[in-house]
């Protein structure tokens, strides 16, 4: 698969980072136009979610399938197959009339874009030398960190200019160019057209694990978690579903799954760290908006605007992260990385409740630099010893545990937000009284000033409503602040698994 021509390399690449760059797109593009898909199909709420929901189940399932899908088809054919079906469906959702019409082409979509990550980070990993695999992955990892941030802010301006339809028309352009570029400058490797017996039972076991666990990711806290039935049963399902699939994979003659990659040691590392990782990163992103919007009232543009100063900074520090991979011990940049992201996750820690805009946006900018030498030298390491022959099925586990890791660090953060904002609005509560001096103090204050501003008959009313409003606000405050402080723990307990890694490739 490799070519020594250097002009083919970077067709290569620019082939493989359409597909990848449209994937990752549409799949957080959709988040800001529910309201609108709401109105537009006379859909509630939580039947509007599951525009996003069938979308990433049917992701999740096929991700780990596809190294068996190139083989049985080859992979250059699958990516192309995989892209025809992923535009064709873009259309249809475009032009979606109902609700269900809409979740179906989402189904079908979401199968569709599956293989697009996996196939194209394992062409790109081919293309390059061992030495340049740093610089491939800074390439790569453009489009994987930075559709989720362009993602929302492509997506709320379309909406807002045009129509939601037009988050999904965009992707055919985009597809057919990617189609003619995959057409004319990937070969296909003929290793990989070898295919073993196809393993209808993992496959089963593999729909109803993946699938469940994301419907009790996407639908848990909406639910009440484990207070839900449907959550208890689904979770059941799950466990004892991917429990079977791993046990049938060791098992059988012709897995759907190739486990064997995890005996590698820098490989199962690196599959713990990526979803650690992404698990404290992705929340991060996710939880930066939403804290400016709720506290500073930003709108929705503002919040983008905190993210994008980011993005652009991940756009220099990427490739620099894959040059330095060639010469320092990429250990060394993985372990600044993480701490680069430790800092940004503890500044977040120390916001107020006055911060001004440039303040979050530096933190922010503080954690795009961490994830540049966080994915780069992550992604290096991780696929050092994988040979050609199960390149396929590294990357396709690679990708899933990734996005998992970013499903679980949103239900996290759902979840946690909640949570702490009860514990702490309890144990603030139990000053909410006369006893407490610094609450007369307060509400003394208060209730002058209703007194001297306000026309109402009783001030001592208004006093008390406005004391509780401040008790929840600081409350939800202190909420962030909490699951702030336990990013900063995760990412510093990930650096040990660093320097248990190998620095090299193992001798043969």
């Amino acid at each position: 698969m490799a070519s020594s021509s250097s002009t083919y390399k970077w067709l290569v690449t620019i082939s493989v980072m359409i597909p990848t760059l449209v994937e990752v797109l549409d799949s957080s593009v959709a988040n800001v136009a529910l309201r609108y898909i709401q109105g537009s199909l006379a859909a509630s709420q939580s039947q509007s979610t599951w525009v996003l929901t069938s979308y990433l189940m049917a992701n999740a399932i096929v991700i780990p399938m596809s190294a068996w899908l190139a083989g049985f088809m080859g992979r250059k054919r699958y990516l192309l197959i995989s892209l025809t079906v992923f535009v064709a469906a873009s259309m249809l959702c475009g032009m979606a009339q109902t609700l269900p019409q809409l979740i179906l082409f989402r189904l079908i979509q979401g199968a569709g874009g599956g293989g697009l990550q996996s196939m194209s980070q394992a062409i790109l990993l081919e293309s390059f030398p061992a030495k340049q695999r740093g610089l491939a992955m800074s390439i790569f990892g453009m489009g994987v960190v930075l559709g989720p941030v362009i993602g929302p802010v492509l997506g709320g301006w379309i909406t807002d200019q045009y129509s939601w339809r037009w988050i999904f028309y965009i992707n055919l352009p985009l597809g057919i160019l990617g189609l003619v570029m995959l057409s004319l400058f990937v070969k296909e490797d003929a290793r990989q057209a070898v295919v073993d017996k196809f393993d209808a039972l993992g496959l089963m076991f593999l729909v109803l694990g993946i699938g469940s666990l994301q419907i009790v990711l996407d639908k848990g806290q909406e639910a009440g978690w484990f207070n839900s039935w449907m959550i208890i049963i689904l979770s059941t399902v799950a466990v004892v579903s991917l429990i079977a699939l791993v046990i049938w994979e060791l098992s059988t003659a012709y897995p759907l799954l190739k486990l064997s990659v995890f005996r590698d040691r820098n490989f199962g590392l690196g599959n713990i760290i990526i979803f650690l990782g992404y698990f404290s990163a992705f929340g991060a992103i996710v939880l930066l908006p939403m804290y400016v919007q709720t506290f500073l009232g930003y709108n929705a543009f503002l919040a983008g605007l905190v993210l994008g100063p980011g993005g652009l900074i991940m756009l220099v520090f990427l490739p620099m992260a894959g040059k330095l991979s060639a010469r320092l011990d990429t250990r060394i940049l993985l372990a600044f990385g993480l701490m680069v992201l430790a800092y940004a996750s503890y500044r977040m820690r120390l916001f107020d409740l006055s911060i001004d805009f440039m303040t979050a946006v530096d933190s922010r900018i503080i954690q795009s630099i961490g994830m540049s030498f966080f994915f780069v030298p992550l992604a290096t390491l991780t696929f050092l010893n994988i040979d050609t022959t199960n390149m396929n099925s590294a990357t396709a586990f690679f990708n899933l545990i990734k996005n998992l890791g970013g499903s679980f660090g949103t239900s996290f953060v759902s979840t946690m937000l909640a949570r702490r904002e009860d514990f702490h609005q309890s144990r603030l509560s139990e000053h909410l009284t006369p006893y407490d001096m610094n609450c007369k103090e307060a509400m003394n204050s208060l209730q002058n000033y209703f007194a001297t501003h306000s026309s109402v008959i009783s001030p001592d009313s208004d006093a008390m409503s406005a004391m509780y409003r401040h008790l929840q606000e600081q409350a939800s405050y202190m909420s962030y602040i909490d699951i702030f402080q336990c990013f900063t723990i995760f990412f510093l307990l990930l650096v040990p698994c660093v320097v248990v890694m190998r620095g090299k490739p193992n001798n043969p």
